[in-house]
């Protein structure tokens, strides 16, 4: 994944790597961070069940470390300041973007890159490690096991297809605060559905969410969050997609001479950068019906990420930015302009 900006560490004195490579081989890795909570009465615990068993919390977790790629969106969101962040995309400092970086205060979280190192992991003392979203293995989550408790995606998810909400429910009950969370949930599927009520043709319209990274072309499907985004907008995907080979059930690969799976009402192009020229110059895409007719929206390198994160946070970011523009691109007037498209030299 592409190297964002890493972070200044916690300041907490980190344990020397001979005594956390030997409380973990031993089973004791509590003890060579300072210790867990004590175990509280069982009326007190929380349990959460998952596709790598079962974990218990003794009491709500207040010491949190995300390893997530997007999990610390609802973190943030519910009050609590993760010790560590994953590392991601897009130069942010601490991998948390615009519409998350006023919630930060002065905090100064553990930025972790690559693989999860479990000395970093075990050297922040938390009470709480969240691996839904983070492509870590059950060795790797056995090991962590022995740091803190761990939550997981629930069983029968792919790693990476945790909903948002389910997300946000699940954190927020492993930290105490399921009323906020409850209410966050409320307040996007609210906004979701005033703007289904605003466009209520848009249930009878195709839409799709597509890239071109490296020479690759493709379409996000499935529980990827940019093509939950439009079904929880309305929108049903083009019947074409259906017969496409899926990759880790989230999007599928499409040759470059062939992009009629594109060709819904509306086409938006998902990209790292607000300059697109690989796009501009795919001979095929001026084929389609969407480019002819000026059906395109260009969501670059902000508007990719709120809906790559897909998250509490980023949902109501994204919807504010793209509203108009699906609106205008759906207008039924050729002439109009969609001004993603036309800053980027994608309409016609």
């Amino acid at each position: 994944m592409p190297i964002c900006q890493t972070a200044i560490g916690s300041g907490i004195v980190a344990p020397t790597r001979r005594q956390v490579l030997t409380a973990i081989a031993s089973g004791f890795a509590a003890a060579a961070t300072g210790g867990l909570p004590g175990v509280a009465m069982a009326q007190d615990e929380l349990r959460f069940v998952h596709a790598f068993g079962e974990t218990v919390l003794p009491q709500p977790a207040r010491r949190v470390v995300s390893l997530g790629y997007s999990t610390h969106d609802p973190l943030l969101a519910l009050g609590v300041v993760p010790v560590a962040t994953r590392q991601w995309f897009g130069g942010y400092p601490y991998n948390v973007w615009p519409w998350a970086q006023a919630l930060m205060g002065d905090a100064q979280p553990q930025v972790i890159s690559g693989e999860v190192s479990m000395e970093i992991v075990a050297s922040l003392q938390p009470d709480l490690i969240i691996g839904i979203g983070s492509g870590i293995s059950q060795a790797e989550y056995d090991i962590l096991s022995q740091i803190a408790p761990v939550l997981m995606q629930e069983k029968g998810d792919l790693a990476y297809g945790t909903t948002w909400d389910a997300q946000t429910r699940v954190i927020g009950r492993a930290v105490g605060n399921t009323g906020k969370a409850e209410e966050l949930i409320e307040g996007v599927k609210s906004r979701f559905a005033d703007i289904r009520t605003r466009h209520p043709q848009w249930a009878e319209q195709t839409a799709v969410c597509a890239y071109n990274f490296g020479g690759e072309t493709g379409a996000f499907i499935g529980t990827d969050t940019r093509a939950t985004f439009l079904k929880e907008l309305g929108f049903r995907p083009p019947p074409a997609l259906a017969n496409l080979e899926t990759n880790e059930g989230f999007y599928a690969r499409l040759s470059p001479e062939d992009l009629s799976s594109l060709d819904a009402d509306l086409l938006i192009w998902v990209s790292t950068s607000d300059a697109v020229p690989d796009i501009v110059s795919m001979p095929m895409r001026k084929t389609l019906k969407a480019h002819v007719e000026g059906r395109e929206v260009l969501a670059g390198a902000l508007l990719a990420g709120a809906l790559t994160f897909g998250s509490v946070l980023s949902l109501p970011f994204a919807l504010e930015r793209l509203e108009a523009e699906i609106g205008l691109a759906l207008d039924g007037k050729a002439e109009t302009k969609v001004p993603s498209s036309v800053a980027a030299g994608l309409a016609p």
